[in-house]
């Protein structure tokens, strides 16, 4: 409905404007190409969208066996400073509590530097299901790996050592804010289970909904600036991811592999990875085509403490996505989709309504118009699509919360301050465009973890 209710307003101010427009000028050519641009992106996230309705609508699956017996070793990489451990306690407390009474053959893995700050109480933190494992400062991959994908990489060799890297053998890589609940442990469950007697159709990954509760935030416009990322999780990821090739990227939390499978790829991709989870996605799209899947389980993360926070994270991202786009030995039929996205993010500065209007009032023509009258439904649905990301994330995030009710403010502000929200993700496009045009050494930014 909120899909709907938007396409159908917008579809009819744009015809009455284009019914209304004297003549094309140079701005109608330029907002009709910038505005058009994201209409695949659009398309797929609405099939994804639609797919996940159908999942969620149907009929309800069979409860898996009361016991996986594959094994699952969940992986959690941290920086281990002091304001992200109250986090890490958080997530490693969730995992056990909530995966136990499924997996009988179960493992947490915390993944530590050797010098990093909260060290010891890290270290507290193991016990008979978690282990914590340190990375001696000295060690390198053979690519020169650094970041996160160094500490995934240095985990996946320790399970090749230990006889690990096996069929029944699953991996769970999760960020050291991000928890699980009763549902995510049900869903990792009957996902494995189904694949033993799926045969040569099993899969070999899969992705769930990443959700940011109410009360992980530590500044509610970030949290409601964040509403967009669950909801490209039921829309562009579940319809990529879903439909068996990850082409669209992957994120790191509720990540699961067969341990065969990330052992045969790895994550040594070089020192300029830093977007080391959709690098994963596009060599798993080379060599597994066909063989990920959606589920439907929650995991529980936290959103940017700061807007500044929120616009490093976004730089982050958008200054390895370049990279990556750009990475020659990944076959380019594999990134081209990825390529059209990050074409589309980039671009999105330029196509912003103040950008527009600024242009407008420079060149005397305040009045963007299609240059074609078949143009106004793909406008339309450009913009019906993005409405839709915001609310059905924000509806993801309160019912993923302790109080699963919206509060009355919660749409008025989302509404009221998308335009901000916007501009926020464009400081943080910009940021990252910045930096990669500088060529400069790759940083990995880790902001800091509500508890």
């Amino acid at each position: 409905m909120s899909f709907l209710l938007v396409y159908v307003a917008y579809f009819a101010v744009g015809l009455w404007a284009w019914d209304r427009q004297p003549g094309l000028s140079s701005l109608d050519w330029y907002a009709s190409v910038v505005w058009t641009l994201p209409v695949l992106t659009s398309a797929i996230g609405l099939v994804g969208g639609l797919r996940t309705a159908r999942r969620m609508h149907g009929q309800p699956r069979p409860p898996p066996h009361p016991v996986v017996q594959d094994m699952l070793v969940v992986v959690v990489p941290t920086i281990g400073r002091w304001d992200t451990y109250p986090a890490l306690e958080r997530v490693v407390r969730s995992f056990c509590l909530e995966l136990p009474r499924l997996f009988l053959h179960l493992r947490i893995d915390v993944v530590i530097e050797d010098a990093c700050q909260a060290r010891d109480e890290i270290m507290g933190l193991a016990s008979p299901s978690v282990r914590v494992i340190t990375i001696p400062g000295d060690y390198q991959t053979p690519n020169g790996t650094r970041f996160k994908a160094r500490a995934n990489h240095y985990a996946h060799t320790l399970r090749l050592a230990e006889g690990e890297a096996r069929d029944d053998v699953w991996v769970l890589h999760m960020d050291d804010d991000t928890g699980v609940g009763p549902d995510t442990a049900l869903e990792l469950a009957h996902f494995i289970s189904s694949q033993r007697s799926a045969g040569q159709d099993a899969l070999d990954l899969a992705q769930g909904v990443l959700c940011f509760p109410r009360e992980y935030a530590g500044n509610r416009l970030t949290w409601l600036a964040d509403a967009v990322r669950p909801g490209c999780d039921i829309g562009l990821f579940a319809a990529t991811t879903g439909g068996g090739s990850p082409y669209a990227g992957l994120h790191g939390e509720l990540l699961l592999v067969r341990a065969s499978v990330e052992a045969a790829i790895g994550w040594d991709f070089g020192p300029r990875t830093i977007v080391e989870d959709a690098q994963f996605a596009l060599w798993f799209c080379d060599r597994y085509p066909g063989r990920s899947g959606w589920i439907p389980g929650r995991s529980y993360g936290a959103s940017p403490a700061t807007v500044g926070d929120f616009i490093r994270q976004r730089g982050r991202w958008v200054w390895g996505l370049l990279e990556l786009a750009m990475e020659p030995n990944i076959p380019l039929r594999r990134r081209l989709l990825l390529m059209h996205n990050v074409v589309v993010w980039v671009c999105a500065a330029m196509a912003h309504p103040a950008v527009i209007l600024l242009a407008g009032t420079v060149l005397g023509d305040v009045q963007a118009t299609p240059a074609s009258a078949a143009l106004v439904p793909i406008w339309a649905l450009n913009i019906a699509f993005c409405a839709w990301l915001y609310w059905e994330g924000l509806k993801l995030n309160i019912h993923s919360s302790a109080q699963p009710r919206s509060l009355w403010w919660d749409r008025l502000c989302l509404v009221a301050l998308s335009p901000l929200f916007s501009i926020w993700e464009i400081a943080g496009l910009s940021l990252g465009l910045v930096r990669f045009l500088k060529r400069g050494k790759p940083g990995f930014t880790v902001i800091r973890k509500p508890a």
